[in-house]
């Protein structure tokens, strides 16, 4: 029992959390003459190291879920979903949420395809919601820096809102809420040519350049945001805004994810940095939460498709259910980490 907690721990960190990295870039800084434990030489540390970690990690696992992701082309996912019905096609929408990297901005196009190919509107919220709040990278990378039992609740609470929110809409039917060029719109079916092994992982690598490009910037200014919280706000503030005399963090947090846009990877360190500094686990996961799913660009492109009333039942939806999240982790904080 022991040696497997010891693999556990090592596997945990040396391996996700990279721990080998921090302390070889530290012994870097200090032979440039840098003291890792004062605010530059720190702030330094901090940013070459969760870079290289994010990046290296973000790779590996684009790589991976990419792969899988080329057996699920839209036409074949739309296919997939019209073969379920009721909370089943939710939770299967939700579920192939997870294998897309994508950052909100980018479902939405796909939730105009399911849309106009005629998929229940609910199933296409579920897998909305669930695209850029939940992914598979996700799950590893949070691993990475709170531990699996985290990562793991924080994965199953992102699908349980996905399906709870598309039960919801549909329940509600709003499908006249979805804007006419969108309703009328007719998918054409496209057939999908059998790829072989090769194929599939020359795929998956242009997946990987294409992502990293895009992600590159927002996890530079994320890790520069994480950088400057970890060494640079005095921890008292921190405590007194988003810790745990604060009965409003939860809702602070999430507000102030909103107006940001970045993928799950780039909101990371900045939630590495708010917890290291006292802020609550629910607050952080909040805020990771609000800034994927509810960013204000993928506001107003979303706004292109549905009109004002669903979108405003969307927003409160995943606003509702992420406050609700953040405050369970609060209270089972202790138990996770």
């Amino acid at each position: 029992m022991q040696a497997l907690k010891a693999g556990g721990d090592f596997f945990q960190n040396e391996i996700l959390g990279m721990k080998w990295l921090n302390r070889l870039i530290g012994s870097i800084v200090k032979a440039c003459g840098l003291d890792s434990t004062s605010r530059i030489g720190g702030s330094i540390q901090f940013f070459f190291y969760d870079v290289i970690k994010i990046m290296v990690l973000l790779g590996v696992l684009i790589l991976i879920i990419s792969y899988i992701q080329s057996y699920f082309p839209p036409e074949r996912t739309k296919k997939i979903l019209g073969r379920f019905h009721g909370i089943g096609a939710n939770c299967v929408a939700a579920l192939l949420g997870t294998v897309t990297p994508f950052c909100s901005c980018s479902s939405i196009p796909l939730f105009i395809g399911f849309t106009s190919a005629g998929l229940p509107l609910g199933v296409t919220f579920s897998f909305l919601i669930s695209s850029p709040m939940v992914d598979l990278g996700s799950l590893v990378l949070l691993m990475s820096i709170f531990g699996w039992k985290v990562a793991i609740v924080y994965v199953v609470l992102g699908l349980v809102i996905a399906v709870v929110g598309g039960t919801l809409i549909e329940k509600l039917h709003l499908e006249a809420q979805v804007e006419e060029f969108i309703r009328n719109g007719h998918a054409i079916d496209v057939p999908q040519e059998k790829l072989h092994f090769k194929e599939r992982i020359q795929y998956a690598y242009e997946q990987v350049v294409s992502t990293a490009k895009k992600v590159v910037p927002y996890v530079l200014i994320g890790v520069g945001i994480g950088a400057l919280i970890h060494n640079w706000i005095p921890e008292e503030l921190i405590v007194k805004i988003l810790g745990t005399g604060n009965p409003f963090g939860v809702i602070i947090a999430t507000i102030a994810g909103v107006p940001m846009y970045a993928d799950i990877f780039g909101t990371i360190p900045i939630a590495e940095a708010l917890l290291a500094k006292g802020s609550q686990l629910g607050v952080v996961l909040s805020f990771m939460m609000g800034v994927t799913t509810l960013s204000l660009p993928s506001m107003i492109i979303l706004r292109k498709a549905v009109k004002p009333k669903l979108l405003s039942i969307f927003i409160a939806i995943c606003t509702v259910g992420i406050v609700i999240v953040g405050y369970f982790f609060n209270g089972i904080q202790y138990l996770l980490v």
